[in-house]
């Protein structure tokens, strides 16, 4: 089932949205690509091409599609031409070389005979001409290393560099820009680039975009230096498996581009035979949000996605943008979307905080349980209505809430709290505060993975965060997509959501706060 969210709200931030004073807009698009599996063991380049050309006909075939609906950029995920899971030898055949476009300019596909062994890039090059669309693709580059002329280097002792690459093409076919990964997720295959790189890349129809590549989104390079240099809108290939209640893929996406402030083309692959599954795409701006996430049952498939969102890179704009402080209003573009939204609804609560409530909320016993590999301090919501606190060390998050059982009414709901350093699968430094639903009826259960629930919930969630970073998400059953009714940042870094009238039962209600600045601490 496809499912289409696009939301019409309200929202306050210190951060200031911009929204441009003409009607600026362009069409972007998104390919889930089913993944091919390829023979198994190292492969002759011949039969790799052979594997990677079952996944470039689909690619055509997309791309043909996303044009005739007037997408000018087009987004495929990580991994998806040759697949995943290769050791460092086992995935040669795969490899091109993939020259620097800031120090030649070369189109693939009108000067095929300039580079050997660049099948790949010629076919990616020539779709995007065909259907003249700027396309982003994701493939493995081979790099020369200087080992034997400079022993010190950070050369593998192979002497060479393989990395995972993104490539951009223009729509006449000219690769414009690549991008090595920088933060590789158990990637045997891969090596990490010397310097982290920070790329974007010009288009005539939206400005500036900035390129990163799934793990990336959790780490400050590249993704938050982009951020902080003013890129407004982000190319997303991505290989992502769920984790939930947390770190779900569109739970995700949804909260970087509203948390960050920007547009972000999130293109995933699909794969349901893996330990978490994995699917999840969308395009999403900081006023709407136009995704796709499989359902348990559903034919395993690609989905494409298009929609038209606002241009957001000011430069682009000529500086000609209107800022609001306070409140912001957009209307969606996508008509081919419905769905419900918040536009200057009346809350359920007040907008008072822990500090200057009238009286503090009743003691509630605290315990411990595992969310996502790190150990939460949780509080059981024990009432269908209420207030509560609960503390991780120091930091501290704070719920005013009501909820409402549905159907059998036997569902457990926790407020959690942690801060500290995730070490597991990662290393990077959080502050959360998250309300979810238990996996069953006993305390264990909190933080376990769920992805239905009949309860809705009216809430306001917050927490004093030491970082301005703060990723906001809202996930109802069946993965679902809500936008908070109300955000708000203060300067003294309390972080406020709040949110009423769910369309579904309650999964996930989430702060998410990155501390990049202790990662290495």
């Amino acid at each position: 089932m496809l499912l289409f969210v696009v939301v019409s709200f309200s929202i306050t931030l210190a951060v200031v949205h911009t929204r441009p004073v003409v009607d600026s807009t362009y069409v972007a698009a998104v390919y889930e690509h089913n993944l091919i599996p390829g023979p198994l063991g190292p492969l002759s380049r011949l039969a790799a091409l052979q594997h990677m050309q079952k996944s470039l006909d689909i690619y055509e075939e997309q791309a043909a599609r996303a044009a005739q609906q007037g997408a000018q950029i087009l987004v495929f995920p990580e991994d998806g031409i040759q697949g995943f899971d290769f050791s460092r030898s086992s995935i040669s055949g795969y490899l091109e070389t993939i020259p620097d476009p800031q120090q030649e300019s070369w189109n693939p596909c009108t000067e095929p005979g300039r580079h050997n062994n660049t099948e790949v890039l010629q076919q990616l090059s020539c779709i995007a001409r065909r259907n003249n669309l700027y396309l982003v693709a994701n493939m493995a580059d081979l790099q020369p290393c200087p080992l034997q002329t400079d022993p010190s280097s950070s050369c593998p002792s192979d002497g060479r560099w393989q990395f995972n690459t993104n490539v951009v093409f223009r729509s006449d076919g000219l690769l414009v820009v690549r991008y090595h990964k920088q933060n590789l997720f158990f990637e045997e295959a891969f090596d990490t680039p010397p310097q982290p790189e920070i790329i974007t890349f010009e288009t005539p129809f939206a400005g500036r975009f900035g390129i990163m590549i799934c793990f990336d989104i959790l780490f400050h390079d590249p993704t938050i230096t982009l951020v902080e240099k003013g890129v407004r809108q982000l190319v997303y290939p991505t290989a992502w498996f769920n984790h939930l209640p947390l770190l779900g893929s569109i739970q995700f996406q949804r909260a970087f581009s509203l948390g960050a402030n920007v547009t972000l083309l999130a293109a995933n692959i699909r794969k349901d035979k893996l330990t978490h599954g994995s699917t999840g795409s969308g395009i999403y701006t900081p006023f709407s949000a136009t995704y796709y996430h499989a359902q348990r049952g559903d034919p395993e498939e690609g989905r494409l996605l298009v929609a038209r969102v606002p241009v957001l890179d000011p430069l682009w704009m000529g500086q000609s943008v209107a800022t609001e402080e306070g409140v912001v209003r957009a209307e969606s573009t996508s008509s081919a979307a419905t769905g419900s939204g918040f536009c200057q609804q009346e809350s359920s609560f007040d907008s008072h905080h822990p500090e200057t409530a009238s009286s503090d909320p009743p003691f509630s016993p605290t315990f411990f349980s595992t969310m996502v590999y790190d150990h939460f301090t949780f509080v059981l919501l024990n009432k269908t209505e209420g207030e509560v606190n609960v503390c991780n060390g120091t930091f501290c998050c704070h719920l005013q809430y009501r909820w409402s059982p549905q159907g059998s009414g036997k569902e457990l709901y926790a407020l959690g709290a942690f801060a500290g350093t995730h070490t597991t699968l990662g290393r990077f430094a959080l502050q959360v505060c998250a309300i979810v639903r238990c996996a069953g009826l006993d305390v264990s259960s909190c933080g376990q993975e769920v992805e239905e629930a009949e309860s809705k919930m009216d809430f306001l969630l917050e927490g004093n965060f030491g970082t301005r970073y703060v990723y906001p998400s809202v996930l109802a059953s069946k993965f679902v997509l809500e936008q908070p009714e109300h955000l708000e940042r203060a300067a003294d870094g309390r972080v406020t959501m709040k949110h009423s009238n769910m369309s579904g039962g309650l999964v996930t209600a989430c702060l998410y706060g990155r501390m990049y600045h202790l990662d290495n601490e």
